[in-house]
């Protein structure tokens, strides 16, 4: 029984170290990445102080998942400002694509001088990305305004309470008409006009679309979701670049096409970075439309894009106005902004668009309790030291329990030697001893596992929500701790700052920050407090965690570490309290000093 507890003990904590491996490996290249792009970031940004040239027109598209070709150079496209409390940026006036939004409150570093956030780019930067409004004439006849179209504005600039009109005349006796709102945070309602003033029918399809234009630098294998995601039909529905491009080609082979379709009466869909989204959401849940995910390669270039049409074409007779809206956002992913454009618009499950994973049942109340705590102390660092002593108090007496057992192990730890010695070539009856004595003290050889199992989904939940969540993104602590959801950016092997060199330049392994060594010294606490395993194998693997654990946790995001440090403090003050009360309440061992029988003679013959 004893070496079945002994195994139980060493596969809990093998698996426990191999999530956190896995987790590690996870980590590092999504943190890679993230460097990549602000780099990115800052070099466009650079760049877009030098003029440039302005793009030229676009041919024209009848679909929206058609390609996009560059025509000759014309004279530059207008462009007419936003200007809202939270955003700015522009609206390319041919083409009628939105493709500039910048982020009054968010800068891509915890620099106060970093450039501003950019979702959306026009095309004639590196990374394009922008989201358009048009048509489709399903009666094959109407003239439809395309990507080289010249709109007319009235209003502007598009600002909260002040809307913009789109106009442009076909010529034929229709006026093709794009009304836009925007709010006081990150989200433009659109509505798509016609109005026939001609002597006949006309029948169209109104679409809009997100595009972008290029990759952006993932993790590739990463617990963060990037990419194409939507709730559509009642369903959220994912799905990376690389499987967008992989089921785009299986379908309809290296020229692309629809990667994933769905139709559906209300829903969303777009794409999302780790903090930032760009998404469609459909206004009028008595319109059936089809959402559609497409990878369309252009001049060897990635393109992705997602868009809504309606399903059915709209009929528009002579004198009459047929209009559709649709709502667009792009923006940052704030969890309560989500939360109330869900309630009071009526978006179903647009707090999905934050990747809180399959602890969603955890993440989210975690993330509440902590924003909570953060209105309260105004720190998210003291939020996390709190909330994780609300924690200790909730699981004391499970905790108790199996600390009183372990510490009653530790006082037993002389007599469970001399049994193994009495009795080392008898083992069953030294197996049968040993499980008596346990009888006898009422303790559980397999409790010390329990106190890491209990951090594991804590641990986990509390890692997603400093990873996935905004309001986390660039919160300070105390001292150098400037950014609880990055690691702790000092280093052992520069004497923290002392040497001017970065030493994880060689290898992310030369990486050893304060904060997690402080955890390391009060895990090898905890563990001495602990009782010695009987087992020398079991022993080892014990007396290494602490420095394996140092060495994984280095690279974790800071507040983790924290999180960690903190549970550790308050797990040996309550083992010292319990060895305390332990030690008062025992007179040299009391029940455990029974006499243990000398072992039986063997008999001859």
């Amino acid at each position: 029984m004893q070496k079945m507890d002994q195994k139980r003990l060493l596969m809990a904590i093998a698996i426990s170290v191999g999530i956190l491996l896995i987790f590690e490996l996870w980590n590092r290249p999504a943190r890679e990445a993230e460097r990549v792009q602000a780099e990115q970031r800052r070099q466009q940004t650079t760049a877009q102080t030098t003029p440039t040239p302005a793009a030229g027109p676009v041919a024209a598209t009848g679909a929206p998942g058609t390609a996009l070709t560059e025509a000759p150079p014309a004279t530059p496209a207008a462009r007419l400002p936003i200007d809202g409390p939270r955003v700015k940026g522009a609206i390319n006036l041919r083409g009628a694509r939105i493709d500039e939004i910048v982020l009054k409150d968010y800068r891509e570093t915890v620099n106060p001088n970093s450039p501003l956030v950019r979702v959306l780019e026009p095309r004639d930067t590196p990374n394009p990305y922008w989201a358009q409004w048009g048509w489709i004439a399903t009666d094959g006849r109407t003239r439809v305004p395309g990507n080289d179209t010249d709109w007319q504005a009235e209003g502007g600039p598009l600002a909260p309470g002040k809307p913009v009109t789109l106009r442009w005349d076909n010529g034929q006796g229709q006026v093709f008409e794009i009304a836009l709102a925007l709010d006081e945070n990150f989200m433009i309602t659109a509505e798509q006009r016609v109005r026939n003033t001609g002597v006949e029918p006309v029948q169209v399809q109104p679409w809009a679309r997100i595009r972008r234009e290029y990759k952006p630098h993932t993790a590739g294998f990463t617990i963060v979701h990037e990419g194409f995601t939507g709730v559509l039909d009642g369903r959220l529905r994912e799905l990376s670049y690389d499987s967008a491009k992989s089921d785009a080609e299986k379908r309809f082979g290296s020229n692309g096409g629809i990667a994933a379709e769905q139709e559906t009466n209300a829903g969303w869909l777009g794409i999302t970075d780790t903090y930032w989204l760009t998404a469609l959401a459909v206004v009028d849940p008595a319109v059936r439309y089809r959402g559609a995910y497409r990878f369309v390669p252009e001049n060897g270039q990635p393109r992705f894009q997602a868009d809504l049409t309606p399903v059915s074409a709209t009929t528009i007779a002579p004198g009459g106005t047929a209009a559709l809206s649709t709502r667009l956002f792009a923006g940052a992913k704030e969890v309560r902004l989500l939360d109330r454009y869900q309630d009071r618009l009526g978006i179903p499950d647009f707090d999905k668009a934050i990747d809180f994973g399959w602890f969603y049942f955890l993440t989210r109340p975690f993330f509440f309790a902590l924003d909570y705590l953060f209105i309260v102390f105004g720190n998210f660092g003291v939020a996390i030291l709190v909330f994780t002593l609300f924690l200790k108090i909730l699981f004391f007496p499970l905790a108790n329990k199996a600390y009183k057992s372990m510490n009653r192990m530790k006082i037993l730890g002389p007599k469970m030697q001399e049994i193994k010695e009495r009795y080392k070539d008898d083992p069953a009856k030294a197996q049968a001893e040993m499980m008596a004595l346990y009888r006898t003290e009422k303790i559980n050889p397999a409790s010390g596992c329990l106190p890491i199992l209990i951090q594991i989904p804590v641990f986990f939940a509390l890692y997603k929500v400093l990873l996935v969540t905004i309001e986390m993104r660039h919160a300070p602590f105390f001292g150098w701790i400037r950014d609880l959801s990055a690691p702790d950016p000092t280093n052992l092997f520069n004497l923290f700052g002392l040497l001017p060199f970065d030493p994880a330049v060689w290898s992310p392994y030369f990486h050893m920050p304060a904060w997690a060594i402080v955890m390391g010294i009060t895990m090898y606490l905890q563990f001495k407090l602990n009782p010695t395993p009987p087992d020398p194998i079991q022993a080892k693997i014990f007396a290494w965690m602490p420095l394996i654990f140092t060495f994984m946790l280095a690279s974790f995001p800071a507040g983790l570490v924290i999180y960690w440090t903190w549970n550790n403090l308050l797990s040996i003050a309550q083992q010292w309290s319990i060895m305390r009360m332990d030690a008062k309440g025992k007179d040299g061992g009391g029940g455990t000093a029974a006499a243990i029988p000398p072992p039986a003679k063997a008999k001859k013959g």
